[in-house]
Parts: structure tokens; sequence; C-alpha cells
């Protein structure tokens, strides 16, 4: 009955993986962010304009710069480059955007806070700003405001805006427009003030980026604006992914023909393996680059290679005389502080580049950390899992290539 069970099981399995790989990794490819090297994208030129007695300095430059690259953080941007040309202007290109020219908008916003009374003192500015966070109203209005928290001497500064101006308006200027004029009811000493109007969730939550992120420290004017193609071009990208798909089926086809059946578990294994990897890139918004396809080909080697120190393992045991599920219970613990030791290593170096890379390189580590934690979880689970099946189906150690 466990051997008529086992096999059942083992159909459903490959079923499973067939029919999955069959219709959910093509909409998962076509669903997939890709980058400014493999699709293109938006790229905009911005020139500092100077003011009336400021001039525009390298300082002034890296600094906006440094602000930018905050901006497009927080803001969720799939792939941005941000670099300097020239002494006055900062070329930003955007991939994977549905609306690029608007987020673009959104970075080149100065985004200077300012509270003034009627009379045009301006009290508070957005320099003693600690936090700014998005959040709806408490009325059933469905609009939202912006809750905003000031450091000690804003706390000082507003306490003093709000007493001199009980029952006067306190208008609130973003970038000399004034969004809201709040009439004071009393001094507020606690450092909190709302910015309310006519926001909805998501105008609410890109001005609360903005203004944390703090003002530029100029204001930028567009000076070109146009759509760029792949900086690969398609022929390179087809090459690339003929490349793949033939090494794939390579290693396919060796694990069969060296390994037999614990070859033919690895490759479903691997069919997993690629959709895990495939749907957490989805799923995380994450953006595809020619970097991050290496990435994913060494996660596969990886893959494999743990596969195939289980697999010596399990053999060594088999010829030292113990019982099939004995082998592959003592092959996997002997095989996992190997490769346990392995992909730790490689997942800090991973965390290491995704932290202080940019551009291609950050998503060559996303890439590779997502293939090494679902190898991981792969060969240590769900391949041991189908080697013990196998084993309740036949106990023949030639099929395991002893």
């Amino acid at each position: 009955m466990q051997r008529n069970t086992s096999i059942a099981i083992v159909a459903a399995i490959i079923a499973v993986i067939g029919v999955i790989s069959y219709f959910v990794y093509q909409p998962l490819i076509n669903n997939m962010n890709l980058g400014l090297d493999l699709r293109g994208g938006l790229r905009v030129v911005l020139e500092a304009e100077e003011l009336e007695g400021e001039k525009v300095t390298p300082d002034t430059i890296d600094k906006a710069l440094g602000i930018l690259r905050t901006r497009v953080d927080a803001l969720g941007v799939k792939e941005t480059d941000l670099y300097p040309q020239g002494d006055k202007r900062v070329v930003i290109e955007i991939a994977g955007e549905d609306d690029p020219e608007a987020a673009v908008n959104m970075l080149k916003n100065t985004a200077q806070l300012q509270f003034m009374d009627e009379e045009g003192k301006i009290w508070l500015t957005g320099k003693n700003l600690v936090d700014a966070q998005a959040q709806m109203k408490r009325d059933s209005t469905g609009e939202a405001e912006i809750a905003l928290e000031f450091d000690k001497e804003g706390t000082k500064l507003f306490g003093e805006a709000t007493t001199a101006n009980v029952g006067k308006p306190l208008i609130i200027v973003i970038d000399d427009q004034a969004v809201s004029a709040p009439v004071v009811q009393g001094p507020i000493m606690d450092g909190h003030a709302v910015i309310t109007g006519s926001f909805t969730a998501k105008e609410a939550q890109d001005l609360a980026v903005l203004l944390r992120s703090g003002a530029l420290p100029v204001s930028f004017k567009v000076m070109e604006k146009r759509s760029i193609g792949p900086t690969l071009g398609a022929d390179s990208l087809d090459k690339s992914v003929k490349a793949g798909i033939m090494g794939l089926i390579s290693v396919l086809v060796f694990m069969i023909g060296y390994y037999r059946l614990p070859g033919f578990i690895a490759d479903l294994s691997l069919a997993l393996y690629t959709i895990l990897v495939a749907g957490s890139m989805v799923l995380l918004d994450a953006v595809l680059t020619l970097p991050g396809i290496a990435g994913f080909a060494l996660s596969i080697g990886m893959a494999v290679d743990a596969n195939v120190i289980i697999y010596e393992r399990i053999k060594e045991e088999l010829r030292w005389g113990k019982t099939m599920l004995a082998a592959i219970e003592a092959g996997f613990n002997r095989a996992f502080w190997t490769i346990f030791d392995s992909n730790l290593t490689t997942l800090i170096t991973a965390a290491v580049l995704m932290y202080f890379g940019t551009g291609p390189i950050k998503g060559f580590a996303v890439t590779l950390s997502i293939g090494i934690v679902a190898s991981m979880l792969v060969a240590l689970t769900f391949t041991r899992w189908l080697l013990v099946l196998f084993a309740n189906i036949t106990k023949n150690q030639k099929l395991y290539g002893v």
C-alpha cells in the first residue's frame, strides 16, 4: 500500500510541476520588469537653475543627487540611474515605470516647505522637519492628509507660530503654492502638525516622500526628455536567452545520464526552483537586468552543485551497505553543512553587493540572493522528500548509479 501511495504521489507531483511549468511560467516571464539594458526606458536631463545671489557648485549638485537617490528609493522606482553631467546637469534614466514622466516630475520638485501667517511672515521651514507620513482622515470623506513631526528647534518655532496666530490661519506653502490654511485653535507645543487638503492616498504618499527626503538645494528645469532603447539590443538579448536555454538543457541531460533516478529528481527540483525564482521576482516587483540573468545562471549552478553533493554522499552510504532510506538520511545530514556554508558565504557577498552596489550590480545581487534561498529550500526539502518517495517505490541501487 505504501508503494502504491508513493507512486500516486510521485505521479501527481510530476503532473503538477508540468502543468505549472506550462501554464504559469510564461505569464510570469511576461509580467517581469525588465531593466534599462533589456527594455529601455525614459531619459531625462535636468539643469539646475541659478537664482539671484546663489551659484550652482559641484557640492550643490552632489547634495541634489543624494536627495534624488533618497527619493528614488522611497518612491520604489523599479530601476533608475542618476549621474551628473557637466557642472549643472543631472541625468535620470528610468525603466519599468507605468508612468515614468510622473516619476520624473516628482523627483525634480524642490519640495520647499514653509509655514507663514497672513502677513507673509515665515515662521518655520522644512529644515526642521523630522518625519512626514501619509494617513487617512478620520472622517468618512476618503481623503488623505500628511502628519508632520518637527525636531526640537522646530517644535519651539511651531509653538511660537501657533501661539501668535490663535484664531487666524497658518498657511502651509510647498514650492510657493499654498496647499492648506488651517485656522489655529490654540497653541500647539508637541511638535506635530497636519497638512490637510483634497489629497488622494497616492498624492499624500508622494508628498510625504518628498518632504521626508528634504528640499532640493536648487530648482531644476527639464532640458531633454526622450525614450531610450535597450542598451544591449534585441540581438544580444536573444543570443543570451538561447545560450541560457542550451546550457540548462545540457545540465538536465547530464544529471539524468550520470545520476539516473536521482538526476531525474534533480531535474524536477530545478523546474520547481525556476518557477519559484521567477515568481519571487514578480511578487517582489524586482527588475531583471542582464547581470540579473547572470546571477540567476550562477544560482542554478549552485542548485545543481547542492544536488551533486547530496547524491555523492548518498552513493557513499549505499556502498557502505546501508539501506536506501538510511543512506538518504545520512547523505543529507552529511551534506547539509557543506551546502549551508557555501550558500551562506555567497549570500553574504550578495548582501554586500546589494547594499553598496547600484543599478545592474544591485540587480545581480537581488537575483542571486533569491536564487540561493530558493535553491537551498528546494534541495533540502523537496528533493529529500522525492528521494524518500522513490525509495519506497524501488530499492534497486543501480538506478542510483551504485
